[in-house]
């Protein structure tokens, strides 16, 4: 028998950005340990991610991360199958530490290294509440399906037609729309990072104002640039408008858009299923709107729990999971990249 079909256990390490995790992975029992330590805190006097020390706390989580996520999976380190780690995309400091860590673990107890791009992570991350009730099914979900993937640094389409197969359909011309609700949310006085003041402030307001739609060249590409700048026009002209109603008529016109983008595209490539993912996907009116198109056009949702939404380890473990299966291997020399386009990647590491 092949030693891939066998059950197997891996360990993923996720440092892209400000979160450290830790999570390891059992192919016939599921996610046995998903350990994260947010640096929320430490960044929100700055407004966002200070990339050195982000760098700082992930060396100094991540020893007692990997510890801890071992105690509670009551596994040793020969009890591992591989290591798999975020390689790009993402700042190059933080995700030199996890690389770094990662690189140590497969060559000292000699543990193949599974190299997993950030957002091939999130498209899986989908997958995971399908993996914990059945961690055997082939394919929790099936291919091929359409994935919009929406976080602080990204905004973007992907047609995905299996493991590794990832094809670019749209994608955002200039801000992120996590990076729009934090600038909306510091024009409303809030702090980092500003997307969860502005799904709290949002339930007490009504969606009263009209923001425009920007118009953007690729019928599938977002733009968020220019809303952000009709929001803070509006603020300046009317500064005791109800923060409320901003925050509520801002996030219902960012829904808008990305369902817009987002169904136009699945009628167009005839797919029927779609995930949603990132850590945006968490926004309790993006879930909403698209959950409520997607019953009107007959398409199959997978949205992640708020817990798999945000960055996380267990993602990558089980990404990992699937390219450890097609021996997808990396060199104990791979460096960390903060620029890998991810249809790239799918295709050197397919």
């Amino acid at each position: 028998m092949d030693n891939r079909e066998k059950p197997s256990v891996g360990l993923a390490i996720e440092t892209s950005c400000d979160e450290t995790g830790v999570a390891i992975f059992d192919s016939s029992k599921g996610i046995l340990a998903n350990l994260v330590s947010s640096q929320v805190k430490l960044h929100a006097p700055f407004g966002g991610v200070v990339p050195e020390l982000s760098a700082r706390e992930h060396v100094k989580n991540i020893n007692p991360l990997l510890e801890e996520a071992l105690r509670q999976a009551n596994i040793d380190w020969k009890d591992l199958d591989y290591v798999a780690v975020t390689v790009a995309p993402g700042l190059i400091l933080s995700l030199v530490v996890g690389v770094a860590a990662a690189k140590a673990i497969a060559h000292a107890y000699k543990k193949p290294l599974v190299p997993v791009h950030h957002l091939e992570g999130h498209i899986y991350s989908a997958f995971l509440e399908k993996v914990e009730k059945n961690p055997k099914e082939e394919e929790p979900i099936k291919y091929p399906f359409l994935a919009l993937i929406i976080s602080g640094g990204h905004t973007e389409l992907y047609y995905v037609k299996g493991f590794s197969q990832y094809q670019t359909v749209g994608q955002t011309l200039d801000d992120s729309v996590g990076e729009a609700f934090d600038k909306v949310a510091r024009m409303l006085g809030f702090p980092y990072p500003g997307g969860p003041h502005i799904d709290r402030l949002a339930q007490k307001g009504k969606a009263s104002i009209k923001f425009p739609t920007p118009r953007v060249k690729g019928e599938y590409n977002f733009s968020f640039s220019g809303l952000k700048t009709s929001v803070l026009n509006f603020i300046r002209k009317n500064p005791s408008y109800p923060k409320e109603d901003i925050a509520a008529s801002f996030q219902k016109k960012v829904a808008e858009i990305l369902a817009e983008k987002t169904f136009k595209a699945l009628r167009d490539l005839k797919l029927n299923r779609l995930v949603v993912v990132g850590g945006v996907a968490a926004n309790s009116e993006i879930r909403k709107v698209f959950k409520e198109k997607a019953q009107q056009m007959g398409v199959e949702l997978y949205i992640p729990s708020l817990k798999y939404a945000t960055d996380n380890a267990a993602m990558i473990a089980y990404a990992g999971f699937l390219r450890w299966k097609r021996k997808g291997f990396a060199p104990l020399d791979i460096n960390a990249s903060p620029n890998y386009p991810l249809e790239k990647f799918g295709k050197d590491w397919s």
